[in-house]
């Protein structure tokens, strides 16, 4: 908690705020560990924030990337459709009444909003961001599989056959783009990134054809 502390006044400051909002992390802290969340808390972001530091001097403006990452899950419901947009709408809305200029709102804002990892069209520090987001494919396997775990309990409401389909559909979309990482850093996770998404994809087909052998 002390390093996310640090970090976000580090940004904050660096953004050009005579002082960082402790108040606003409290908000954001708290969201960050609502009880529905298995991946999406409090370890992502610290993750992310620890590759940011590492790769800080690729990016041109580290303390938006920063902030971005602080608020890309921020508000993060795994039956809607919308919380990409929602927690780009809360960036705007604690930014500027913070008093930062809107160039450098509507940038935080947009990174956010392409964290939807919607299209592979990014560059600059969007790509570097977008990288960060996605290191977690090219994870170490224990690392991945506990994430693949976290991402199911996320997703506990919906019934094992249409999770299996609809995380299948995901993971083969993953693997028909031409690469996943933008940036010449991330790179050299592309490699385990597709053997740990294949793995997971092969599981998912063997349980799915063990199930429907057992159902005949």
């Amino acid at each position: 908690m002390d390093t996310l502390l640090v970090s976000w006044d580090r940004f904050w400051i660096a953004a050009g705020a005579r002082q960082p909002a402790p108040g606003l992390l409290a908000e954001l802290l708290l969201a960050w560990t609502e009880p529905h969340r298995h991946y999406h808390t409090l370890q992502h972001l610290a993750e992310c924030l620890s590759l940011l530091e590492a790769h800080a001097h690729l990016a041109k403006n580290p303390a938006a990337i920063g902030l971005a990452l602080f608020f890309h899950d921020a508000i993060y419901d795994p039956r809607a459709q919308d919380n990409e947009a929602r927690s780009a709408d809360w960036a705007r809305q604690a930014l500027g009444a913070a008093g930062f200029e809107e160039r450098f709102i509507e940038q935080v804002a947009d990174m956010i909003l392409a964290t939807r990892h919607a299209t592979q069209e990014a560059e600059g520090d969007t790509a570097l961001l977008l990288d960060i987001d996605l290191a977690i494919l090219g994870a170490n396997p224990h690392r991945f599989a506990e994430y693949e775990a976290q991402v199911r309990a996320e997703y506990a409401w919906v019934a094992e056959p249409a999770f299996r389909t609809a995380r299948a559909q995901l993971l083969r979309s993953f693997l028909a783009r031409p690469h996943l990482y933008r940036t010449a850093a991330f790179a050299e996770l592309e490699s385990r990134a597709r053997g740990n998404l294949d793995t997971a994809l092969r599981t998912l087909e063997n349980t799915s054809d063990t199930a429907e052998h057992e159902a005949a």
